[in-house]
C-alpha cells in the first residue's frame, strides 16, 4: 500500500486500524524546538512565558507553550491570540509570534496578553490538520476534547475571567481540497463534496454575535496588505453565505471551534490564503499580524 493510497473501506468510518495505517504515513517535516520554542524563547526577556501542558503521542513528547505580559494589571483589558490549532497553517503559528516581537509592546500599558502561538505541534511537524488520534481539535474545544484544546482552555481560565477580544489565526489552503478534505470524508465514512477555496484573506464571525463593525475594521486594514476573497457564484465563501465583504459566520460554540473557549466580546478567525499566485510567506505572516493590531485597536477604541 502505497503513501497516496486510501485507507479503510468507501463508505464505512475508520476503526483504530485504519487510524493506525493513517498514522504510520504521517512523516515529520520540520521541527517545533527549532522553528517555534527557539522563538518562544528568545522572547522570555519581554514576556512571561508559560508551560501550559504537555502532549504525548507514542514516542513523541510536547511542551505546550505560551506567553504572557510580565506585568498583569487588574484594570486592563485581555487580549488572547491563538494560533497554530490546525498544525499545517502556518502564518498563524509565525503571524502571533511576529505580534509578539514587532507590535506588542506598543500595547504594554492598554491589553493583559496572553498568546498561544502553536496549539498543535505534532499535527506543525507533520504539516497536518489532525492530531495523532486523527482528531482535529479545531471542531472538539470542549471539556472532552482532545488535550491541545482542554489544556489551552484550562490555560485561558487561568489567566483572565473576562477578555476583550481573541482573534484565532489560521489559513484556507489548496490542501483543504486536494487533502485533507478527502481525508476527514474517508475518516467518516462519508462522500466527498468539493469546495471552491477562495482566493484571499476572509474573517469568520460568531453568528451568534457578529460584531460586524469590528470585523470590517479588521478587513479595512488587512486590504491594504494582502487582497480580500471575493464571494463564489453563490455569494458564499466555503459554502457560507458571505454576511459583509470579507466575512462570513459559524455558530462557534456549537461547533467547538477555538473562538468559543471565552466569553470575549470581539472575537474572530482569520483566514489567510498562501496558495495566491499573490501572496508570499512574508505577506501572509504580515496579514495576520494586521489582523490582530486592526482588531485590537477597535476593541480598545470601543472599550473606552
Amino acid at each position: 500500500m502505497t503513501s497516496d493510497s486510501p485507507i479503510g473501506v468507501p463508505g464505512l468510518p475508520w476503526g483504530e486500524a485504519e487510524r493506525d495505517d493513517w498514522r504510520s504515513r504521517q512523516v515529520r517535516q520540520r521541527s517545533y524546538r527549532d522553528d517555534i520554542v527557539t522563538r518562544i524563547d528568545a522572547l522570555g526577556d519581554r514576556f512571561e512565558r508559560i508551560a501550559y501542558g504537555q502532549v504525548r503521542y507514542a514516542d513523541d513528547a510536547y511542551t505546550l507553550l505560551a506567553l504572557r505580559s510580565r506585568v498583569m494589571h487588574p484594570s486592563l483589558p485581555s487580549l488572547l491570540v491563538t494560533g497554530g490549532v490546525h498544525g499545517y497553517e502556518t502564518s498563524g503559528v509565525l503571524g502571533a509570534l511576529a505580534f509578539l516581537d514587532q507590535v506588542a509592546d506598543a500595547y504594554a500599558d492598554r491589553v493583559n496578553l496572553l498568546v498561544a502561538p502553536c496549539i498543535s505541534p505534532w499535527a506543525y511537524e507533520r504539516i497536518h490538520r489532525w492530531n495523532y488520534d486523527a482528531v482535529d481539535p479545531n471542531r472538539n474545544f470542549r471539556s472532552d476534547g482532545p488535550v491541545e484544546a482542554t489544556a489551552l482552555m484550562a490555560l485561558t481560565r487561568s489567566f483572565a475571567g473576562d477578555y476583550l477580544m481573541h482573534i484565532d489565526l489560521h489559513e484556507t489552503t489548496d490542501t483543504d481540497k486536494t487533502q485533507f478534505g478527502p481525508a476527514l470524508s474517508a475518516r467518516d465514512g462519508k462522500e466527498f463534496v468539493e469546495e471552491e477555496i477562495p482566493d484571499g484573506f476572509y474573517l469568520v464571525a460568531d453568528s451568534a454575535d457578529p460584531q460586524l463593525a469590528f470585523q470590517q475594521a479588521i478587513i479595512a486594514e488587512v486590504e491594504k496588505v494582502t487582497h480580500i476573497a471575493p464571494p463564489d457564484a453563490r455569494g458564499e465563501i466555503i459554502g457560507s453565505p458571505v454576511i459583509a465583504r470579507g466575512i462570513i459566520e459559524y455558530p462557534l460554540a456549537r461547533l467547538g471551534l477555538c473562538p468559543s473557549i471565552t466569553k470575549a466580546r470581539f472575537k474572530t478567525t482569520t483566514e489567510v490564503y498562501p496558495d495566491s499566485p499573490r501572496a508570499t510567506p512574508d505577506n501572509c505572516t504580515l496579514a495576520q499580524v494586521t489582523a490582530i493590531r486592526a482588531g485590537l485597536d477597535f476593541a480598545l477604541a470601543q472599550h473606552g
